[in-house]
């Protein structure tokens, strides 16, 4: 039996011997990342740096970046350093850090997808009272929402998960995860198991219920309203919509992959799935969010253009202005 106190290191055994094709897996892996890091901060210093995008809808849209930004660093230098050595091991301490890194990601970016979807809703149902309703403190508090309790929330379960004995070190994943050092405990589970689904379900259940309500009523402006009213509703949810369902379905291929045995799966389809989760909202976001959000254009525009193009997107800006405002 292998206490907890010993353990010093986890292995991870998901990885295969590949050859010479490791070399081809690290390119396309280190593509990815360039490509998120590149996207993400770029956006995010549109957002900062604009003074006309100091808006509730773009703070919070800069929130969900960071997030997934610092998701990416988290996990894709490990894997590339992973994919290139021979030897799976990865410490305790950093093996918990990568959970919760990971875990808090997951809770953050589904909060803020509900945090951003009740935005949607004030600035669709209750346009005269927006301002109103959301004021710089509501905004502040919100992001406090949006991190703190989640934040807190993964802090406990790690605590939990490190006070474990445990039977052995082996993690069948191509990265740490809480459930499957969970899987290796050799004494009593029963607190962890508890907490984990009354955290589960509140991560879950509340953004949910906050998102099923706000579209229910957007739908009923949507249907009663103006045809301007449904096309100003479909511009400002098809992005969000669209990050909520890719979110959802990556979320559902990490849950299928550590809570029910998949060995009659290949090998690589279980890591391209567990990957999923972490790869494509980094990469849809930014390019989803840049191409659609008319205003995060311009100021791209504006940054890209330079000088020659400056007076020209400066001018297009100030014409359209009033028509960009809500999008």
């Amino acid at each position: 039996m292998i206490n907890s106190t010993h353990v010093s290191y986890f292995v991870l055994s998901a990885y295969f011997e590949t050859g010479v094709l490791k070399y081809l897996f690290f390119t396309i892996i280190l593509s990815f990342y360039i490509l998120m890091i590149c996207s993400n901060i770029l956006l995010i210093v549109v957002i900062c740096t604009n003074r006309s995008l100091h808006e509730p809808m773009y703070v919070f849209l800069c929130s969900l970046f960071v997030n997934e930004l610092l998701c990416s660093t988290a996990l894709f230098p490990f894997l590339l350093v992973q994919i290139l050595s021979d030897s799976h091991a990865v410490s305790a301490p950093f093996c918990f850090l990568q959970v919760f890194c990971v875990y808090s990601y997951g809770s953050v970016e589904f909060t803020n997808l509900a945090i951003m979807s009740y935005d949607r809703y004030l600035a669709i149902c209750y346009p005269l009272q927006y301002n109103t309703h959301m004021t710089s403190t509501t905004v502040m508090l919100l992001i406090a929402v949006i991190w703190l309790p989640p934040v807190f929330g993964v802090f406990v379960t790690i605590c939990l998960t490190a006070s474990l004995q445990l039977c052995g070190n082996i993690i069948n994943q191509v990265y740490c995860d809480n459930y499957s050092i969970i899987k290796l405990a050799c004494s009593d589970t029963s607190v962890n198991n508890i907490y984990e689904l009354i955290a589960a379900s509140l991560t879950v259940c509340a953004p949910l219920s906050v998102i099923l309500y706000t579209y229910m009523r957007i739908l009923q402006v949507c249907f009663s309203g103006s045809k301007q009213t449904r096309q100003k509703a479909v511009s400002t949810c098809t992005p969000h919509l669209t990050s909520l369902l890719n979110f959802s379905f990556g979320s559902f291929f990490v849950i299928l992959q550590s809570r029910f045995e998949m060995s009659s799966v290949p090998n690589m389809l279980r890591i391209f799935l567990s990957l999923y989760f972490f790869t494509c909202q980094p990469l849809l976001n930014p390019v989803m969010y840049g191409l659609k959000m008319s205003r995060i254009r311009i100021v791209c525009k504006m940054l890209l253009l330079g000088s020659d193009g400056r007076f020209r997107v400066s001018v297009t800006k100030v014409f359209n202005l009033s028509n960009y405002r809500n999008q």
